[in-house]
């Protein structure tokens, strides 16, 4: 994988982790992920819901409950559009403290997955987003305003100089999801963070959503995290892909790789699962039997076990399987892939 001697890479996830104490014991929510995100690309990360991936976001973005131990390593290797001598390791920041509240927002912004529960009800659209360009691009309220309105027309809201003072309530489903995406790049930032931004919307307004973040990633060239559980989705926005399950990531390669030629059992029966309108087709569709594991006082094991085809009992249930690079630049976290060269990644 690329990481800190790379220098288009701008984030770099190094074995973080995320736990939370429970009564039960220690829920491993996020379980060593590693992962790079490059100037300008997009990274998508899909999988089944409770696999971690909008935990792994929060981490980045530093908006876990309190409650949560986050370890590992998250740098960041560029600020206010200057690459740094020395990267910033966000999972070592106070969640609370004035250096995160620096770089969130202004150098990493996030497009949440229910509009509704990102803003605040009490507030107008406009105040929020000119909130954001004043605590990090423009202290002056009239210039802050004039920016704000020029980001919702940009994000294709019509009449934006009526939109800007209507609340949240007030706004489609569609146009409180772009007046968000509006509030996380009115500052420019660096990294956007897309945790499943079209979920709530119709067929539609996810297309046009998809081809605004592509539209506006091209225009200020931003680097995006997109994630999803749909991999339509990846291969329409995607460069690279990882796969997660049970927090871990399984597989992460380049998104044709991905549809052309997946190598861990998981990431297969996803892709199997896909409706087609394959008139051929007769039956029903395949499904992964099963469901994700809760991620607590689990046995020392592929987390795939339970649910594989090609699961064996001396193998894959004796340890936690590894990460091998099956191909140039395609892992895979699975005892049954062959690395291409003698070679094994933590």
């Amino acid at each position: 994988m690329p990481g800190k001697d790379d220098d288009s890479v701008i984030l770099e996830m190094r074995e973080t982790r995320v736990r939370f104490k429970m009564d039960a014991g220690l829920l491993k929510a996020v379980d060593g992920v590693s992962l790079s995100l490059r100037k300008g690309a997009t990274l998508g990360i899909v999988g089944e819901s409770g696999c971690g991936k909008s935990v792994t976001a929060g981490a980045v973005f530093r908006t876990l409950p309190s409650y949560a131990e986050v370890g590992g390593d998250i740098l960041l290797y560029e600020k206010d559009g200057k690459r740094l001598d020395e990267p910033i390791n966000i999972a070592k920041l106070n969640p609370t403290g004035p250096e995160i509240r620096g770089i969130r927002g202004g150098n990493i912004a996030m497009v949440f997955q229910e509009p509704m529960k990102a803003f605040s009800p009490i507030h107008t659209v406009g105040n929020q987003i000119i909130e954001a360009i004043r605590l990090h691009v423009e202290p002056d309220e009239g210039k802050a305003r004039r920016i704000a309105i020029d980001t919702l027309g940009l994000v294709g809201i019509s009449s934006p100089e009526q939109r800007i003072d209507e609340y949240p309530h007030q706004l489609s489903g569609g146009m409180r999801q772009r007046a968000m995406i509006a509030m996380a790049l009115s500052c420019k930032p660096a990294i956007l963070i897309a945790d499943e931004p079209t979920t709530a919307l119709d067929v539609t307004v996810q297309a046009q959503v998809l081809d605004l973040i592509n539209k506006l990633k091209a225009e200020i060239n931003t680097s995006v995290i997109y994630i999803t559980h749909d991999l339509g989705v990846i291969a329409e926005t995607s460069d690279e892909v990882a796969v997660m399950y049970l927090g871990k990531v399984v597989e992460y390669c380049a998104v044709d790789a991905l549809f052309h030629d997946p190598r861990h059992p998981y990431t297969r029966a996803l892709l199997r699962s896909i409706p087609t309108a394959d008139k051929r087709r007769k039956g029903r569709f395949d499904s992964i039997r099963g469901t994700v594991p809760y991620p607590m006082n689990l046995p020392e094991r592929c987390g795939f076990f339970d649910r594989c085809d090609l699961a064996e009992e001396g193998l894959c249930g004796r340890s936690a399987a590894p990460m091998v690079e099956a191909a140039p630049g395609h892992f895979a976290r699975c005892f049954k892939v062959e690395p291409y060269a003698a070679k094994e990644v933590v």
